[in-house]
């Protein structure tokens, strides 16, 4: 079984660095395991159109390139979800939509195994499928060290942040601007200071009571404000975006030129 480098910085409390993918396609996690320069890659199942031979091929490939993965399920089955992509041999898993204390139960029993959680042995990747890779030891071993970490991004969820925060198994926190905007009513309003403050609460809440803040950011310069708050978790874009503004600033300025060349 793979290490879950993760979890090995969290216990370590030194920093790590992700990257999001929609795509599902394993030639882009080739890609990013060749730049070397991110621990885990987190694969945003939220947004994507998916089937569940995907997350084979996701953590298979991701073990092959030298990095670890997490998961970003949807709200509803989270729990199927995050069982089958740890099944799957994803490692950590990032669970949406959280408003209460319960809620955060339930994201933690999904994925620690009996008697701690609901999480099993079951024949899959993570055993070999016949028991050869792992034993149930061992598979309670990787859902202890899955990270379990929540997306704060309801007023409720900071309402409530404190009883969040404080169940047992919380291991890292997300805020969510574009979601906490909408949920009080100011579609966005994701940079208004009230959301900005929302999110500077939640961050010196999590790092007061141990439980490990991480952001996401566009461009590494983004990264100033949270590194002076104590933030040393990243998530650095998302392949969508980063194509996007590629393809944006690079066809515009080729554009221009053909446009000059042309009116000469």
């Amino acid at each position: 079984m793979t290490t879950n480098t993760l979890r090995t910085a969290l216990d370590a409390d030194t920093r790590s660095l992700a990257t999001r993918v929609i795509c599902p396609w394993p030639g882009v996690i080739e890609v990013l395991g060749q730049t070397d320069a991110f621990d885990y890659v987190e694969f945003a199942a939220e947004y994507a159109p998916f089937d569940l031979h995907d997350l084979d091929h996701i953590a298979r490939t991701a073990e092959l390139s030298g990095l670890s993965t997490m998961i970003k399920v949807d709200a509803e089955p989270r729990t199927y979800l995050a069982q089958r992509a740890m099944a799957a041999g994803i490692q950590n898993v990032l669970f949406v939509d959280i408003r209460t204390a319960e809620d955060a139960r339930e994201a933690v029993r999904a994925v620690r195994a009996e008697p701690t959680g609901t999480n099993g042995v079951r024949k899959d990747r993570r055993n070999g499928y016949v028991g050869g890779y792992a034993s149930p030891e061992e598979i309670v071993t990787w859902c202890d060290d899955a990270v379990v970490a929540l997306m704060i991004e309801k007023r409720e969820a900071m309402e409530n942040l404190e009883d969040i925060l404080a169940v047992e198994g919380v291991d890292m926190v997300q805020f969510g601007p574009v979601d906490y905007a909408l949920s009080i009513g100011n579609p966005g309003g994701r940079h208004s200071e009230e959301v900005q403050q929302a999110q500077r609460e939640m961050i010196d809440m999590a790092l007061d009571v141990g439980v490990t803040p991480r952001a996401e950011i566009k461009m590494p310069d983004n990264a100033d404000d949270y590194l002076d708050r104590g933030v040393s978790h990243f998530s650095l874009d998302t392949d969508v975006n980063i194509l996007h503004r590629f393809w944006q600033e690079q066809g515009t300025e080729l554009g221009n030129r053909l446009d000059d060349v042309a009116h000469d």
